[in-house]
């Protein structure tokens, strides 16, 4: 327990200082979206089906997911879930699949979570994600959009991002 403690704090600090960093030297892509990635949590992935509606909405193709899940020593090995686990004390994620699915250099990262996560935070800081999008009242600083709608209505998020997107001549 202490050194779960321990290893918050010092990602946390870690965090904080590359998060000043980034929003310093962050460079937004005019790029069109072709391809989407979302980080969730597992509270949410199991709850909604976020995906397909995505898709259909935005109308791409090839959407990636991965969601957070605290770590269980029950839980099965999954290519669609991390964990606090997944994460050194560099602040380095480590699972192989998650740290490809963050080195993905997709055009729109959608982060659908509304409850600050210092580890959902940290991959979306780390994501070489050109564009990315999230709730409002999370961290205004990872997103170039964020959204205030409740979590539980996909279509509305999709929707109203849909819409901003479109203003912005990215769809």
């Amino acid at each position: 327990m202490i050194f779960k403690k321990l290893k918050h704090n010092i990602l946390q600090k870690k965090f904080d200082k590359a998060l000043q960093k980034s929003t310093i030297n962050r460079v937004v892509s005019q790029k069109k979206i072709q391809s989407v990635g979302i980080l969730t949590s597992e509270e949410i992935f199991s709850k909604l089906d976020i995906l397909p509606i995505v898709e259909e909405i935005l109308e791409v193709r090839n959407t990636k997911i991965y969601s957070f899940r605290p770590f269980n020593k029950l839980d099965e090995f999954s290519y669609k879930h991390f964990s606090e686990n997944d994460i050194n004390w560099k602040g380095e994620f480590i699972q192989e699949n998650f740290e490809s699915f963050l080195q993905q250099p997709f055009d729109l990262l959608i982060c659908y979570f509304n409850k600050p996560n210092l580890y959902l935070e940290s991959a979306v800081l780390q994501s070489k994600a050109s564009f990315n999008v999230g709730f409002s009242g999370v961290n205004s600083n990872l997103f170039e959009i964020e959204i205030s709608e409740d979590i539980l209505n996909v279509n509305e998020f999709t929707l109203e991002l849909k819409k901003y997107l479109q203003i912005i001549k990215k769809l």
